[in-house]
């Protein structure tokens, strides 16, 4: 007997974590991404979410692991080997009704992902398999979690979601130790706790029950409706999802809260929600702290205050740069990537029905196979390689315009060696704070552009660089940080430089170091940077005279 699952009323705190999946709970359209770190009870959360459905409402959590098959559906192989060819629903069809839980969904594969997110948006879901085709209803809650520590989410699917929550554990002594003790007495008798909040879990119910049956009558104003556009306008936001979900989660807290017709506190509270991971915040840690008094900077051209005061632009210089090549770590074959082709085997790792069917036809007139006619499905799922660019654009890069050399160097290194499913990101640091200039995108044209308006002047905070760098690295990620190496603000009122090499040595992809400093003034601070951590190191001269720098992962194990 499977244990009663964690009522949901008795969840502490995480207030708009719960709102937002009681919004979606009213109106499944509202999809909601969750994202935190692990053990603050995403998981939890989304599963107690399902129990106040009405029942008997699947909670079904899709595996990393899944196959294209086993998601979307495929042929039914006994029913096609008895000579009566059908459809087998997947997990999609399956979640009708109920919840779907994609638990790391940032490392869900790309083409399943997009499939998954297409019949949520439509609530049918359409497979064609094998000259077959058949639609199934598939409305369902969905729910993504992610930590943002192990990669974001491709900016296309990112707008998909309707809703978006940022989560931590709580930090107070007190909340924590009441989580702690209602978890521990759920974990010694679940049916006893649950019957418990069984007030709390049919009044919520209820709450549910009448705000689903009364959503088509909620009327939104015209004036509303203005405020929402207008708001969203406001936020330079491009995509209309963001306003069709502000319309949508506002219709459903006016259903939720028995209101008549949305009102502008309905929008207001709601907004937090659509626009979460809609606006881009840069800085992902706190900016670092500044001495109270600083030592003076080196006296030259480049520290010198009128220097630091001024920020400039400069446009690139046409630099020639040499192709990069990422050799990924060895790996068990895929299942997850598209299937590209087919191979006649005895022992197929994943079968593909079609092609034995026909070859056994072909050979033998009947649809029995026998193991010469096997052939396995093929799949070549090629992650794409994230150029995470961290490009130093401190004073130090006006002097004698280096700044031009540098942006050339970048729009040259990503336009030879950009490929398609590839994504660039981009990290500035300049003054007191490293900002993300540009969040991972698969647009090259948008990495270009960003390149040639960022400006250039201030300190240099490479400490905080590297380590806001470190919340962006995937398993695919070449860093490639282009810095004089002239480290001057540190992040805890320590050695700015001994900071820097301490971030630096959290950094666990492939890295290549550009030394953009020039050679009559080397202080050789770069170099040292990447040999204390096994980097490659070149200098901005070098790029022209290189053809093809190839790294690798063993570089840095």
């Amino acid at each position: 007997m499977r244990p009663a699952p964690y009522p949901f009323a008795a969840i502490v705190g995480q207030q708009q974590m719960k709102l937002a999946l009681l919004l979606a709970a009213v109106d499944w359209r509202l999809g909601v991404l969750l994202r935190g770190d692990k053990g603050s009870g995403k998981t939890t959360t989304a599963r107690a979410l399902a129990a106040l459905l009405l029942s008997p409402a699947p909670f079904i959590n899709l595996p990393i692991g899944a196959t294209e098959d086993r998601l979307l559906g495929g042929l039914h192989l006994e029913r096609a080997l008895q000579g009566d060819p059908i459809l087998k629903p997947g997990l999609l069809s399956q979640a009708h009704g109920g919840v779907l839980y994609v638990d790391e969904i940032n490392l869900l594969p790309a083409h399943l992902g997009d499939a998954l997110l297409d019949a949520a948006a439509s609530g049918i879901h359409t497979i064609e398999r094998e000259g077959l085709s058949a639609s199934h209803p598939a409305e369902f809650v969905l729910l993504g979690s992610m930590n943002p520590e192990e990669g974001t989410l491709r900016p296309q699917l990112l707008d998909r979601f309707a809703l978006s929550v940022d989560i931590s554990a709580p930090t107070d002594p007190l909340t924590r130790q009441q989580v702690v003790e209602q978890r521990l007495t759920y974990e010694r008798n679940p049916q006893a706790f649950a019957q418990n909040w069984s007030a709390e879990q049919s009044h919520l119910q209820s709450q549910i029950t009448t705000a689903r049956r009364t959503l088509p009558t909620i009327l939104c104003p015209p004036e509303i409706l203005a405020l929402i556009t207008q708001t969203i306008a406001a936020q330079n936001i491009r995509s209309l999802r963001a306003d069709l979900a502000t319309v949508r989660a506002a219709i459903a807290l006016a259903a939720l809260t028995a209101s008549p017709e949305v009102t502008p506190e309905h929008v207001e509270t709601v907004l937090p929600l659509v626009l979460a991971h809609r606006t881009r915040t840069p800085n992902r840690t706190p900016p670092p702290q500044q001495p109270p008094t600083p030592p003076p900077p080196p006296q030259s051209e480049k520290d010198s205050p009128t220097q630091e005061a001024i920020d400039r632009i400069f446009t690139p210089h046409q630099v020639e740069a040499p192709t990069l090549r990422l050799t990924q770590p060895a790996q068990p074959p895929q299942t997850t990537g598209p299937v590209t082709s087919t191979r006649a085997t005895p022992t197929p790792t994943e079968l593909d029905l079609r092609t034995t069917l026909t070859h056994a036809l072909r050979e033998t007139g009947t649809p029995t196979p026998r193991l010469s006619d096997l052939h396995e499905k093929i799949r070549t799922p090629r992650p794409g390689t994230r150029f995470l660019l961290v490009i130093d654009s401190s004073g130090s890069h006006a002097a004698q315009e280096r700044m031009r050399l540098v942006k050339g160097a970048v729009t040259a290194l990503l336009t030879r060696s950009f490929q398609r499913n590839d994504e660039a990101a981009i990290i500035l640091f300049r003054g007191t704070a490293a900002q993300i200039l540009l969040e991972p995108t698969q647009t090259l044209a948008d990495a270009i552009a960003a390149l040639e308006y960022l400006p250039t002047g201030g300190r240099t905070p490479l400490a905080h660089a590297l380590t806001l760098a470190q919340t962006l690295i995937t398993p695919t990620t070449l860093l490639i940080l282009l810095t004089d190496g002239r480290a001057n603000v540190p992040i805890n009122n320590g050695d700015p430089w001994q900071e820097a090499l301490a971030a630096a040595h959290h950094i666990t992809c492939p890295t290549l170091i550009i030394d953009t400093e020039p050679p009559q003034n080397a202080t050789g601070q770069t170099r040292t940077l990447a040999e204390s951590i096994n980097a490659r190191y070149i200098t901005l001269e070098d790029l022209p005279t290189l053809e093809t720098l190839t790294l690798s992962h063993s570089q840095r194990s």
